[in-house]
Formats: C-alpha cells, sequence, structure tokens
C-alpha cells in the first residue's frame, strides 16, 4: 500500500496557488493584508460549553513527550498508539485504529497508525476533528544534532493535547451536544524530505498518514460536515492566519470560526489577513477524501516561519502555553456547541 500512496502523490493536482509545506522553511513575502469585511453584522451569540481545563492539555502534551519522540517504527510510537487508544476510549468513544504500511521519500517501509475516536457514531451530522501525532525524526532546521528527532511539544502534541481536552470535557458534560464527532491522529505528517524550500515542489512526501486514510477511509460512505484540523496549536502568542488553502477549500467553515473566535475576544490569535498556502493533511482531506477542511497552524507572517523553534530541538515543553490552549480548546468547544 505504501508505493500506492507515492504513486498517488505524484499524480495529485494541486491547485494552482504555490503551496507552501508546514515542515519546510518559507520565502519572503509582502507584509499580510486584511481580509476585506463586509458591513458589520450583529454579534455573534456564544452558547454554553463545558469547562476547557487547559492544565489537563498541558498534561496530556507532557504524557506523549514523555514516551520520547514519536517517530514511525520506534518503541515510543508504539507505545503512544496504545496510550491514545486507551485514552479515547476511556472517553466512551468508539476506537477505529487503522494499521497501515506506507513507504517513505527515502524507500524506508514505515508502519503507521491513524487512530479515530468517535463520539455519537449513530449521529448523521458530524465534524472532523484531526491533528498528526508523529514527530519529525531529525532537527534539519536545527545548528545542533540535526540528525537527532524532536520532541515536537507543538508540532504535534499540542493539537493531540487540544483534542483529547475536549473529548474529557464534552465526556464529563451532562448537557450533551447534538451533533456526532470524529477526532482523528494522523501518522506519518513528518516524515517528509528535508529540503530548504518547498514551494512549487508538488511535494507529497509529508502527510503520509492522512494520504493513506483519505483513500482508505474505514467508515463508509463517510460525509462529515467539515473538519478542522490543528497543526502547532501552543506556542506563546500564537498566531493563526486564514491559511490560504482552507480559504479556498472551505471558507465559509474559517470565517465561521474566526468570528467565533473574535466574538470571544481572541482576535490577537485569530488573525483575520490571508495567510500563506501550506501543505498540510488538511490538503489531502479534502482532494482525496472530498472532506471540506481548515488547518488552524502557527505562522508568524512577519517572519515568513512557523516559528524559530519549528523543527529543532527547542519544540519542547518550555514553549508550550497554557493560555494559548485554553484559546484553542475554547473555539472549538464554542464550534461543538454552536451546531
Amino acid at each position: 500500500m505504501g508505493s500506492a500512496v507515492r504513486r498517488l502523490g505524484q499524480i495529485i493536482a494541486f491547485s494552482a496557488i504555490v503551496l507552501l509545506s508546514s515542515c519546510g522553511d518559507e520565502p519572503k513575502k509582502s507584509a499580510p493584508v486584511e481580509t476585506p469585511r463586509p458591513a458589520p453584522q450583529p454579534k455573534m451569540q456564544l452558547v454554553e460549553t463545558p469547562r476547557f481545563d487547559s492544565n489537563s492539555a498541558y498534561n496530556y502534551i507532557q504524557k506523549q513527550v514523555d514516551f520520547g519522540p514519536r517517530v514511525p517504527n520506534t518503541d515510543a510510537q508504539k507505545a503512544c498508539a496504545k496510550w491514545l487508544e486507551s485514552e479515547l476510549k476511556s472517553f466512551g468513544l468508539e476506537v477505529i485504529t487503522q494499521k497501515a504500511k506506507v513507504t517513505a521519500y527515502n524507500n524506508k517501509e514505515l508502519d503507521i497508525y491513524n487512530i479515530m475516536g468517535r463520539y455519537k457514531p449513530e449521529a448523521e451530522k458530524r465534524i472532523l476533528l484531526c491533528a498528526h501525532w508523529d514527530t519529525r525524526p531529525y532537527a534539519d532546521r536545527d545548528t545542533e544534532n540535526r540528525n537527532k528527532p524532536i520532541d515536537g511539544a507543538n508540532d504535534g502534541a499540542s493539537g493531540v493535547g487540544v483534542l483529547l481536552e475536549l473529548a474529557r470535557a464534552v465526556a464529563s458534560d451532562s448537557n450533551k451536544p447534538n451533533i456526532g464527532f470524529d477526532i482523528v491522529f494522523f501518522d506519518a505528517e513528518d516524515y517528509g524530505q528535508p529540503q530548504s524550500s518547498m514551494v512549487g515542489s508538488g511535494d507529497n512526501t509529508y502527510c503520509l498518514g492522512s494520504q493513506y486514510w483519505s483513500t482508505n477511509i474505514p467508515i463508509e460512505a463517510y460525509k462529515p460536515a467539515y473538519g478542522i484540523l490543528l497543526d502547532m496549536v501552543g506556542a506563546a502568542n500564537a498566531t493563526f492566519p486564514k491559511e490560504q488553502v482552507s480559504m479556498e477549500y472551505a471558507p465559509e467553515v474559517m470565517n465561521k470560526v474566526w468570528d467565533l473566535a473574535h466574538t470571544m475576544g481572541h482576535k490577537n490569535y485569530f488573525k483575520m489577513y490571508i495567510g500563506n498556502p501550506i501543505t498540510d493533511d488538511h490538503l489531502y482531506l479534502y482532494q482525496l477524501g472530498s472532506i471540506p477542511t481548515i488547518d488552524i497552524i502557527h505562522y508568524e507572517m512577519t517572519r515568513h516561519d512557523f516559528g524559530s523553534f519549528h523543527h529543532t530541538h527547542a519544540d519542547n515543553m518550555d514553549i508550550i502555553s497554557k493560555k494559548t490552549l485554553q484559546v484553542v480548546g475554547d473555539v472549538l468547544l464554542q464550534v461543538i456547541y454552536q451546531e
């Protein structure tokens, strides 16, 4: 199946826009431009949600880091996969683990685990929430120990930590949401070919887990209304622009989420300007799985970078902010309960 993924990646028809990889260095671009705003609308009404505990989300991130780098074909990967399954089950979710083999850019065969937890699997109306849980097998943007894997506290573990806490919060709430949702943790997102720039390369060596899942969805006729991907959502003072691929494939979803975030007072995190187009799991969910998905991803437009810690050994627990986790978790819960 791994070679099929590689062949599939070679024939994907990318959009006319130039894509950047969440795993590569970025070119210099012009300053961000604010999205044109329509005439003022009545303020969105917020609904009551269960409490999101940022301390709990932080502990879920710490637990992942404690396993060690979650690189495919390692003991840490297998141990963490079992723990993720156990946690999702403890919240009452129906768990499906998709085991597969894919082939990396260097022809290495990787054992991967895409882990899915389903809340109210019988509900017809549902949304998809996802993040990748693997870590970069090398610190190719560092100046030291470049061949050693990184902790991936932000790049990988932060999105997973937020979604685990969200599942816990919903499970403990007496006022359950009316819709169903599915949480998917994708493997092998960050096992891509090192390059100085991913611009215009059409590189499909990243996101191997979501490429496989999107062409082998384990639920028959699976059609969620939309998806939300979390990637690098735990750093202090994080900024989330309106990522350009998301705006092309799911603009209504992105605008709704960002408007909710602003109504909640989080305009310093959720920026109204259009960010760069990024090759990430959401791209394949749409192109291969026909699921319109947005990407909430940290990107610093003034630096043209995912952060100085990106793909370095500085991506550790020191950069994780409970305040940022709280903001992202609160927004996601509001999205779910608004539905």
